[in-house]
């Protein structure tokens, strides 16, 4: 049997919108640029992978979780630097009004777009903060931001996550949350948009004690991905050189992932040192010391170690790597999403082989039996062979359906979505056998 991994982000964008993964925003209008609506499988997948991150950062005794407002007071962006400093140099093909991030084009070669040569304009900084008003009248004195990351909420209570919770050095604060940034280069689907997720940690050390928690957490958030079905030799380290850091990090590091697009980022993690809390001690004039009762009660700025990884593209990446056609350009051509089984939408699918009484009789007992403890999804529309490739595209890892023969024997077949190889099971032994293979985690 032959197999390809996706060659083209336009097969998937396909998949996505005809198995309900995923949905241009406002698509009835046209469309809405760089924003993207999860459907009811989409949805599901993201909240998996949400909830996979969460558990492994949160569910240890170091980290606290947090859930902090979108909107936040405008002196933070001011303290943070994102007022005067959060912009991309881009500049513009002066043949075809194309715009570039300046980072991502050679300014002496010609325009990727019309290859025109020396047709670039000089850089110009754009600010990506969206700005709104809050309040019932509409000035500068009222003006508030779409916070362009969640990492800042985490700053701000920094001290009252370690005061109420009782935190010594080091611990962590984690979140999951929208952020807002006004893109101007945007595309290849969802891995670049104006209004994505992030999931971040902020990680609080002792002044010198960066550089090994640094590898720590490299390694903790390598072996995340990997634990998703991430395939190590699509994953690399990026590490940023000391003249590209951002301006309040000593070492930084992103992992990149294969994308049929290329290499690029999916997560970063920075030695942000203590750029960020004393910056909001400056500003909000309040005492974000530490007092470090192990080291003769010594008060100091804590440093911080962030880890930052983009919800959507940890989503992009885990469907790329699970797409698969096989047979191309055969009678059994298939094309099957091998998720792996805890991050999959739909874990089992129940098929009475025809709509008679009989069959829906025991395929309605065991839907119901299995759907307390797993996502099932009871499937009756169109021929057997078209429901399994069905299941098939949206990842589901195995199929039960009820025949003729389970009137008489008590049993049912189980069809294994990777394999296709189809079992002999008895009623009263299907829960056990979901429980075996599916390895929930």
């Amino acid at each position: 049997m032959s197999s390809e991994n996706l060659q083209n982000m336009s097969d998937l964008v396909s998949l996505c919108k005809r198995r309900g993964f995923i949905f241009q925003s406002s698509e009835i209008y046209g469309g809405l640029g760089a924003c993207f609506d999860y459907g009811p499988l989409g949805a599901n997948l993201k909240n998996l992978i949400k909830e996979s991150w969460w558990k492994a950062m949160t569910y240890r005794e170091d980290v606290e979780g947090i859930d902090t407002s979108i909107f936040m007071h405008p002196l933070v962006w001011k303290a943070s630097g994102h007022i005067d400093g959060f912009s991309d140099p881009l500049v513009d093909c002066k043949s075809c009004k194309g715009r570039f991030r300046e980072d991502k084009i050679e300014i002496n070669d010609p325009c990727p777009s019309c290859g025109e040569k020396d047709s670039f304009t000089e850089p110009r900084d754009f600010n990506l903060m969206f700005n709104t008003q809050m309040g019932a009248v509409e000035d500068t004195s009222s003006t508030v931001y779409l916070r362009p990351e969640t990492a800042q909420g985490i700053f701000v209570n920094f001290l009252n996550v370690q005061t109420t919770m009782r935190k010594k050095l080091p611990f962590g604060i984690a979140q999951i949350g929208k952020a807002f940034r006004n893109e101007i280069t945007t595309g290849n689907f969802i891995f670049r948009m104006r209004e994505f997720e992030q999931m971040e940690m902020q990680y609080f050390i002792k002044p010198g004690s960066q550089a090994d928690w640094m590898e720590k957490w490299k390694e903790i958030r390598w072996n995340w991905h990997l634990s998703n079905g991430i395939k190590e030799d699509h994953l690399r380290w990026h590490p940023h050189a000391s003249d590209k850091l951002a301006h309040y990090a000593d070492g930084a590091f992103d992992i990149e992932y294969l994308f049929p697009i290329g290499w690029d980022e999916m997560e970063g993690i920075h030695s942000r040192t203590d750029f960020d809390l004393k910056s909001h001690q400056e500003f909000s004039k309040k005492n974000l010391n530490y007092v470090d009762q192990a080291d003769g009660n010594k008060k100091y700025i804590p440093y911080v170690v962030e880890t930052s990884v983009g919800v959507d593209r940890c989503f992009l990446s885990i469907m790329c790597e699970a797409y698969r056609l096989e047979n191309k350009g055969e009678k059994e051509e298939r094309i099957v999403l091998k998720l792996k089984p805890s991050l999959a939408p739909i874990k089992v699918a129940i098929m009475p082989l025809m709509k008679k009484p009989p069959l829906e009789e025991i395929a309605r007992k065991l839907h119901g039996d299995i759907s307390k403890d797993y996502r099932v999804e009871y499937d009756t529309s169109g021929s057997i062979g078209k429901r399994y490739r069905r299941q098939d595209e949206i990842g589901t890892p195995y199929c039960i359906t009820i025949d003729y023969d389970s009137l008489e024997d008590g049993a049912v077949t189980i069809r294994d979505r990777d394999s296709m190889k189809q079992s002999r099971v008895s009623l009263d032994k299907v829960a056990d056998f979901l429980k075996d293979n599916l390895k929930m985690c």
